[in-house]
Formats: structure tokens, sequence, C-alpha cells
């Protein structure tokens, strides 16, 4: 039986228009592809059970402070109407925290864009009849497969908020990615005057996966979600984090046009402009851009202090601008990681790759992009 929101999506005229069948495939076949392409979509959440899961993982999380600032934007922002969270992408820990956050505030949940990798075995499971998660094929460029995505995502934003990580994937390199621009395109096809887009910006001390996505540092191949969780599994031995959630000003989805190309790339940009500012500076990031090779504590502060007025002039979302806190915290961060190491009276790299991973997370605050962000 048809649900609800397949039929709304049948409906569609994008989606009535290819199920018409094209010179390539007869309409039998364009429908036979729609439909199993909602049948992957399709997900469940069960907020009850979804909201019980902390306690499982309590072994995780109680590793793990949650830090939310500017809670009081999303709790107007829900009242008001429906919510798209755009965030960046760190860790898979992300799935965990950013709900928990709103959880933590009594704020109603979202449903979560996650890849299809997440979505194997009993996890996959989880996912689509607890969790409410919906499975994105990254860079599928199959035009039935995209025009139900989008239709599907319009649909579901005028019955649920959502959560998505516009990167598309997490950073290998530490760095803050170009947006995707796929579900941004399908929000503004929703066609909701009371859609907004809160900048979301989350951030860690430590990154669970940081020596694993450092040494990758780019994604060649889509590897088993399996492989990566006992990855984590061994990362977690030891790990202790903060980790900050950051909400910024909503941006209305009204007067945006879906059919512009120019306008769907601007609002992208625009989005991402703004989750660099609501990011959260800490101070193992400013220590890993400011340490040589080999120097003294007393050398590292100083350096310290001048990337601190950088960060400072570019208007960054600083933890701490004392010095000498951020290089204590910042060095016992990276020296607990196995990053930095103390050599008598001197500090020494380690782990180069893993420095840069953190370096890089903090390279757009100090050299921001020199774009004026488009208003509406």
């Amino acid at each position: 039986m048809r649900d609800e929101i397949t039929q709304a999506v049948l409906a569609r005229e994008d989606v009535a228009r290819y199920l018409r069948g094209g010179a390539r495939e007869s309409e039998g076949q364009a429908r036979e592809r729609i439909f199993a392409y909602l049948d992957e979509l399709r997900t469940t959440q069960r907020y009850g059970i979804y909201r019980n899961l902390k306690h499982p993982l309590y072994p995780i999380l109680r590793k793990v402070t949650r830090l939310a600032e500017h809670v009081d934007i999303v709790r107007e922002a829900t009242t008001a109407g429906r919510v798209i969270y755009v965030s960046n992408h760190k860790s898979h820990l992300d799935y965990l925290v950013e709900p928990l956050v709103l959880e933590d505030h009594a704020i109603r949940p979202p449903l979560i864009a996650a890849g299809i990798n997440l979505f194997g075995g009993p996890l996959g499971m989880l996912h689509r009849h607890i969790t409410g998660a919906v499975p994105i094929r990254r860079d599928a460029k199959d035009p039935a497969y995209l025009v139900t995505l989008k239709a599907y995502v319009a649909e579901l934003l005028k019955r649920h908020d959502l959560l998505y990580y516009f990167e598309g994937g997490r950073s290998y390199t530490g760095e803050l990615k170009t947006p995707k621009t796929g579900l941004m395109h399908a929000a503004l096809q929703a066609e909701r005057d009371d859609v907004v887009i809160v900048p979301t910006a989350v951030a860690y001390d430590i990154v669970l996966e940081d020596r694993i996505l450092a040494r990758q540092g780019t994604k060649s191949r889509q590897r088993p979600f399996t492989r990566e969780l006992a990855e984590m599994v061994t990362a977690a031995v030891g790990f202790t984090t903060r980790a900050f959630v950051t909400f910024g000003t909503p941006i209305p989805l009204k007067g945006w046009d879906p059919n512009a190309r120019r306008d769907v790339v601007t609002l992208a940009r625009t989005t991402r402009d703004a989750i660099g500012r609501l990011h959260k500076v800490l101070p193992s990031a400013v220590v890993a851009m400011a340490v040589k090779p080999s120097m003294t504590e007393a050398d590292l502060r100083e350096r310290v202090a001048e990337v601190l007025d950088v960060l400072r002039e570019h208007g960054a979302n600083l933890d701490s601008s004392d010095p000498g806190e951020v290089t204590e915290r910042g060095t016992a961060d990276l020296a607990r990681r196995g990053v930095l190491v103390h050599d008598r009276s001197v500090l020494r790299v380690r782990d180069r790759s893993v420095l840069r991973y953190y370096a890089r997370s903090i390279l757009h605050v100090s050299a921001p992009p020199k774009r004026a962000p488009r208003t509406h």
C-alpha cells in the first residue's frame, strides 16, 4: 500500500513528468525505477525508542561532554515552522551528539539524511525503523534517483524537520568543504514559506577518528561502515572530548528560486559561510596551527597569542582568548592523543598528519572568503 508521502511524491509534476517515460526508457521502466528508489528512501522514526538509545551507547557518550550555544534560536525557529539543520561533518559521533543536544533541551527531533553505507545489517534496520534516517546515495547521477530524492525530501519537510551535512561526508583533511547542493535544491522545492535553515556547527577538542581521517587524506572509495566502526572502537581507548554544537541565525527559504541554479548555489555558500563563522575554535586547533616541529612552551605561548590575534580580527568563535589557557589545554589534548610529546623542556611533533588535520580545521576562519553573502 502507498503511504501518504509516496502518494504525494508521485503526484508532483517533476516526478509525473519522469513517469511518462522518454526516449531512453518506457513508462513501465521509469515507474519501476521510481518505486524502487521510493522503497529505499522510506523511513520511520519511533522517537520513544530512539530517545532511549543513549543508554546502550553510554560507554561512548560518557566520554563526550555536550555543550550547546544559542539553543534559544532553535526553540524559537521550531515554534514558528519547519527547520532544516545544515551542519558541517566532523565525525560519526555527529549523528549522536547533535540530536542528543536537541533532546537535552526538549526540542523536537529531526529526521537525519545519512550516507547509504550506514544502512547495512542490523544498523540499517535501526536507522530505517527507529532513528528515522534517510539513506542518501552520495554523488548519484541517475536522473530517476535525483528526481525521486528531491521530491521525497520536499514532501518530508511538510511533515518533519531535517538534519543534513552539507559537505556530503566527513572532512578527511579537517577543512570545511565545498557545499553540496542536492538537498538544498530539494528543500527549496518544498515550496513552504515557513521553512528556515538553521546553520549548525559541531566542533570537538579531539575528533574520535582523527588518525583514520588524517592518514587517509582523501576518500578514494566508500568503505564498509562495520570496518570504520571497528577502527573507532580502537580509537576510543583513553578518548575524552568536549563537543560544541552552535546554532546560528535562521535563513528563510522564502524568496530563493529553486529553478535558478545561481540561487541554489548562493544559498548553499551563504549557509556554509555562516557555519564557518559559528564553528567553535578550540585550543587543540589553535595550538596545531601555532606549533613548530620543535619549540619550548614559552615560544609556543607567544605564537598562540599571535594566532589568537588573527582569529579575533576575523571574528572567530573562540573558546578562550587567553594564550596561556589555550596553550595549556591545547597542548594537553594533543599530547594525550600522541600528536605532541614533551622532550625535556621542548615540545616535539610526533604525528604531523594529525597535527595538520587540526590546523586545517580553522583555516576558514584565519583566511575567510571575501564574498559578500546575499540576503533576502
